[in-house]
């Protein structure tokens, strides 16, 4: 009579449940957003880079979006966060 060891041993066959179908998830409701458009100007690479010095990491679009708004709306509250913004970040 051979030895068995392990490796040569034969393992039980898994048994599988069987799968139950779930229920579908109901699907999320998007509220309508508003038709945006692309609004581009053309500026020196040294302008583009102090912007996104001013802005700080990945958030020169939304800077000068909300600069350009707060300019346009005559909003100086907004307009001077801004500018203490990139103070900070010009450190």
């Amino acid at each position: 009579m051979e030895p068995t060891t392990e490796k040569s041993a034969k393992k039980p066959a898994k048994v599988t449940k069987p799968k139950v179908a779930k229920a579908p998830k109901p699907k999320k409701v998007k509220a309508p957003r508003e038709p945006q458009v692309v609004f581009a100007f053309r500026l020196s690479e040294a302008d583009r880079d102090l912007i996104h010095k001013a802005a700080g990491p990945a958030k020169a679009t939304r800077f000068v979006r909300s600069a350009a708004l707060a300019a346009a709306n005559q909003d100086t509250k907004s307009f001077d966060e801004l500018i203490a913004q990139s103070k900070a970040n010009l450190k």
